[in-house]
């Protein structure tokens, strides 16, 4: 694309980040006044701002870009995945929120980490809260690498800037409104990118189409295609059928650990801490799963239909490089208003996620590692978890230049160590009054070693395990052990005072 044409996109892009920084600038005042306004906007944003925030919190980049490039070398199939997501944003809002959010009132829990303190008052509490915080710091730096890379290859193959460059520009640009606005800024600018989002996903599934000249015409290209499968095999009619691409085991890995960060992930649960009331619940526990359900209809196949515009060689090229596929079919496509459109609503998906975990991450080291050992007041609490979200991001920053993986797996993996480490203890806090803080530490340290160990020294070191997601195997043992050293450490429950603070009778 000649460089006069990326006019169009550099102006829409340039008026969406002026609405962020003026909602980050029209909340800075409020958001700095205190703690809870900083950390969870006191509690006070309506539900349909919510549940927009939530779905496109979840629905980044990794999902735009990454998921959507991956059906590329999957093909259709790669849409069950989806599929699961849908389920398990449902599962969230169902299970999770309203329950979620009494208790987080009733302990005067501001993060999820001080939620594991409080809930469960024991001789380990604050060392799960020390645990769950430099457990958000390790699996967070994965997911935002995993984020701004693929927003950065999409600048490099769309407006040819640099990929150096690209990644400091979504780092660097996100920063700043969250530090501004806090939680305030950040739900309600998730709000506006949520409704971009959506409008984008339903422009670029209707580009293949457009591009091959209908439902039919494209439908007929891909039922026997010459290009080659990752594997080096020829494709023919494998786009259409199931498992002929990518293994089910493969497809249901990826389907659990991204999906279940929905139920184990802080910047998702962080949200239910901010609804208004309980009508405003009710509203995103109907609509969340219908915008992220919406969205994932039109984006999870994506790739395989860009099959219909690319001849064999740039197939060749794509198949080993899927964070590539979106860029390269908006270019393929060649219209700079459909570009700035999607550019723009790009932007939006990895930027409403980057913000989420910038805010987290700044509130677990500051509100979860640094207070228990040295008291802050408020002013303190707040211009030092600024400080530490911009410490992060330069750190961020340094990892994406040089990624070890593509997007699917660094966030799938981010995803597979908040699933097993967390959700046994958010779970059994909100519905086993038997849980207990050992049980929720233990959970924690081997939901995190085999995790890691899994990966590392199991999935691609021995034949046959590569399609078995570590998620599987560390979910199940971290389950097994919340409720085995529950169950016998039962002399170790909290307070009935701290029980009624939770559950309310």
């Amino acid at each position: 694309m000649a460089t006069y044409q990326h006019w169009p996109i550099l102006v829409s892009i340039g008026a969406y980040l002026a609405v962020c920084f003026g909602i980050g600038w029209y909340f800075q005042r409020r958001a700095a006044s205190g703690v809870d306004e900083f950390y969870v906007a006191k509690r006070s944003v309506p539900g349909w701002v919510v549940s927009l925030a939530f779905f496109s919190t979840f629905a980044s980049t990794n999902t735009y870009i990454g998921q959507a490039g991956q059906a590329f070398a999957s093909g259709l199939s790669w849409a069950w995945v989806g599929v699961i997501w849908t389920v398990f944003c449902m599962l969230s809002w169902l299970l999770l929120g309203p329950r979620l959010r009494n208790q987080t009132v009733g302990l005067k829990s501001l993060t999820i980490p001080d939620y594991f303190d409080f809930r469960y008052q024991s001789p380990l509490s604050k060392p799960t809260r020390m645990l769950s915080a430099v457990t958000i710091l390790f699996a967070t730096l994965w997911y935002m690498a995993g984020i701004a890379k693929g927003c950065a290859h999409l600048l490099e193959t769309v407006m040819e800037v640099p990929y150096m460059w690209g990644v400091f520009a979504i780092l660097g640009l996100t920063c700043v409104y969250t530090v501004m606005g806090g939680m305030f800024g950040v739900l309600w600018t998730d709000a506006v990118q949520g409704i971009m989002m959506l409008a984008v996903a339903l422009v670029m599934a209707a580009i293949p189409f457009v591009y091959a000249g209908g439902v039919g015409p494209l439908f007929d290209r891909l039922a026997d295609v010459s290009h080659i499968s990752a594997a080096g095999d020829p494709i023919g009619d494998g786009l259409l059928k199931f498992g002929v691409l990518v293994s089910f085991t493969y497809i249901l890995g990826i389907g659990l650990s991204v999906g279940m960060k929905q139920i184990a992930e802080p910047r998702c649960l962080i949200r239910f801490y901010s609804v208004d009331s309980s009508a405003g619940m009710r509203f995103a526990m109907i609509w969340t799963p219908i915008f992220l359900g919406v969205s994932l209809v039109c984006v999870m196949g994506l790739g395989a239909l860009v099959h219909g515009m690319a001849d064999d060689q740039e197939a060749a090229y794509l198949i080993r490089n899927t964070d590539e596929v979106v860029g390269f079919m908006l270019a393929k496509f060649g219209s700079p208003t459909v570009s700035a459109i999607c550019m723009t609503g790009l932007f939006a998906a990895g930027m409403s996620s980057l913000a989420s975990v910038m805010l987290i991450v700044g509130t677990a080291v500051v509100g979860d590692i640094w207070k228990l050992w040295r008291p802050l007041g408020v002013r303190s609490t707040v211009r030092w978890t600024k400080i530490a979200i911009v410490a992060y991001t330069l750190v961020v920053f340094a990892a994406t230049v040089f990624p070890p993986a593509g997007v699917v797996e660094l966030t799938s993996f981010a995803g597979a160590v908040f699933a097993a480490g967390f959700f046994p203890a958010v779970f059994g806090g909100l519905y086993l009054r038997w849980g207990t803080g050992h049980g929720a530490f233990w959970s924690m340290v081997v939901g995190m070693i085999v995790s890691v160990g899994w990966r590392f020294l199991v999935r691609f070191q021995v034949a046959g395990m590569e399609s078995v997601h570590e998620v599987i195997p560390a979910f199940c043992l971290s389950m097994a052990v919340y409720l085995a050293v529950s169950r016998a450490t039962r002399r170790h429950l909290p307070s009935p005072a701290r029980l009624q603070a939770a559950f309310g009778n």
